[in-house]
């Protein structure tokens, strides 16, 4: 192995000894622009390609990310915005260490605060961590929402008494950072408020204050009994109703004149009466006994029979007693009396109609259909609908709306060109972008192979360009060849005049010329010593050449 080498760096000494000063040049310049297209090459294939690990956190987060990383010795960028690049090959294991270390944990604290073991705290300090605890998780799970940076949650919780008072209630405001310029719609809003509320014993909705941090109240007073909280529900009510019916007949009519060709809007008129009504009607042809009642009586009475004759003797005391036994004659009576008694009653129907509010009192709608357009440029021309498919259409959105002609609704149903201009500009620049992001890409991608491949061939071609070094000796051959000066007899016995006109290499004869690389190897190989004059003697005779 050591002897291969030191013969090929001694071969190499000797190709580099032959070339003259501008082939030397030309080989050292493209050995140079090799090895940097190498170098290049090699730097780019071994960089290391970066991934966003966490961004927008708080200095104090971000402190204790990059002390876990240095721990884990896994190398690291920072970035403006909070932000922290690992190796790509490494983001997701290394969130999922993180995670495990409660790593970031967000602003505040959770219910992490009780994992140590606190003996001996009073009452009210364990109260006021559990609030912190909801504080901080609420603070987090708000935070994950896409259009907020960062939130805080306060919470107010009246003061434990004996006597409970019913005008001191639970109260929460939230401060929310939004990204950028974005705006929180009214959905997420009320999330956040029903979020908050639903997680702390006794606090409602309209509770809970969200501020932004731009200083503007994004929530409302929504109590049932207010006006404001009337008047938003109706409005939502309605709205959400208007969309819903809208979006139906949309995603219809694209599908029939396709996407973008149609534009629908739906106008509802709701009613927010509450009503309670009762009716009792009476059938009086529909009687019913109600009640029955029956009395069967039966009297029985003796009386005697007064024989006295009227007149003066009717006051003289006489003997009651009279007949044979001395008894008055007897008269007995007896009474049968039975009675009856029925109660009728009419037959009643009672109802009772109790209507909500939000029932559709009108439904206006109203449809605008892209024309058809036919042709390019100059040549573009727009071929109406016939009456047969407008009524086809007209009659698919009233199905999808719900249109009632008896309750007064209307559809308006036209056909209009759509002025495309602004939607066909931003698609071609959006193409555009996409092509040239496409080929910048492919580009910078295709630099470095480029550039190693067009070193390559740029070396290849110096190197085939550059002529086999000839050696003119300026003597002749044959007395290369002579061991000694001669007379030059052709015998290889030569005076040394340089008259001598042809050569011997072993048993052939070869006329004078040039020797080139290939011969001269041989001609040192077998006389060493004759060759180092010859090369001295060519040495000299350019020297010579260049002086005249």
């Amino acid at each position: 192995m050591n002897q291969n080498l030191s013969k090929l760096l001694g071969q190499l000494r000797d190709i580099w000894g032959q070339l003259g000063p501008s082939q030397r040049l030309n080989v050292a310049a493209a050995t140079l622009v090799l090895v940097a297209g190498l170098g290049a090459m090699a730097l780019w294939s071994s960089r290391v390609d970066y991934g966003l690990l966490y961004g927008g956190l708080s200095d104090a987060e971000a402190a204790k990310v990059i002390a876990s990383l240095d721990d884990a010795k896994v190398p690291y960028k920072t970035g403006n915005g909070g932000s922290i690049l690992v190796p790509s090959d490494k983001v997701y294991a290394m969130r999922m260490q993180l995670a495990g270390k409660g790593i970031p944990s967000g602003d505040g604290v959770g219910f992490e605060i009780f994992d140590k073991a606190n003996f001996g705290i009073s009452d009210f300090v364990q109260r006021a961590n559990y609030t912190r605890a909801i504080e901080g998780e609420l603070a987090r799970t708000i935070s994950q929402i896409d259009e907020i940076a960062s939130a805080r949650v306060m919470i107010v919780m009246p003061e434990n008494r004996l006597l409970l008072d019913k005008d001191t209630f639970p109260t929460a405001s939230v401060f929310v950072h939004v990204r950028g310029t974005a705006q929180l719609d009214p959905q997420s809003i009320n999330s956040i408020r029903f979020l908050v509320a639903n997680s702390v014993e006794g606090l409602k909705p309209n509770h809970v204050s969200v501020v932004d941090n731009m200083g503007n109240v994004l929530s409302e007073n929504t109590d049932d009994d207010s006006l404001t909280g009337l008047t938003s529900t109706q409005l939502s009510a309605r709205r959400n109703l208007e969309q819903y019916l809208a979006k139906k007949a949309q995603d219809m009519l694209d599908k029939v004149v396709g996407p973008g060709q149609a534009i629908v809007r739906v106008s509802a008129d709701i009613n927010y009466d509450s009503l309670t009504r009762s009716d009792d009607k009476y059938d009086p042809d529909g009687q019913v006994v109600k009640e029955q009642t029956k009395d069967d009586q039966t009297t029985e009475s003796s009386t005697t029979a007064n024989t006295t004759p009227v007149g003066i003797s009717a006051n003289t005391e006489v003997s009651t007693n009279s007949g044979p036994g001395g008894n008055a004659p007897l008269n007995n009576t007896q009474d049968h009396k039975t009675t009856s008694t029925i109660n009728y009653e009419n037959g009643e129907t009672k109802s009772t109609l109790v209507q909500t509010p939000g029932g559709i009192k009108r439904l206006t709608a109203s449809v605008s259909i892209a024309a058809v357009e036919q042709g390019t440029g100059d040549a573009r021309k727009i071929v109406p609908r016939t009456s047969d498919q407008l009524d086809k259409l007209r009659s698919i959105v009233a199905s999808a709306v719900g249109i009632d002609n008896t309750r007064g609704d209307t559809i308006t149903l036209e056909e209009l060109p759509f002025n495309n201009e602004f939607a066909t500009q931003v698609t071609d620049e959006l193409d555009k972008q996409q092509k040239q992001d496409f080929w910048w890409d492919l580009a910078r991608n295709a630099t470095y192979p480029t550039l190693a491949i067009g070193v390559f061939l740029v070396l290849l071609r110096l190197i085939k360009r550059t002529p086999v070094q000839d050696i003119p000796l300026g003597i002749p051959v044959g007395r290369l060849l002579a061991t000694h000066n001669g007379n030059g007899n052709g015998h290889g016995n030569g005076n040394g005049n340089g008259n001598g006109q042809h050569s011997r290499i072993g048993d052939a004869f070869e006329t004078p010329g040039v020797v080139t690389v290939d011969v001269l190897n041989r001609l040192i190989k077998e006389n060493p010593a004759n060759m180092t004059q010859a090369i001295r003697d060519w040495m000299n005779k350019g020297r010579t050449t260049e002086q005249n």
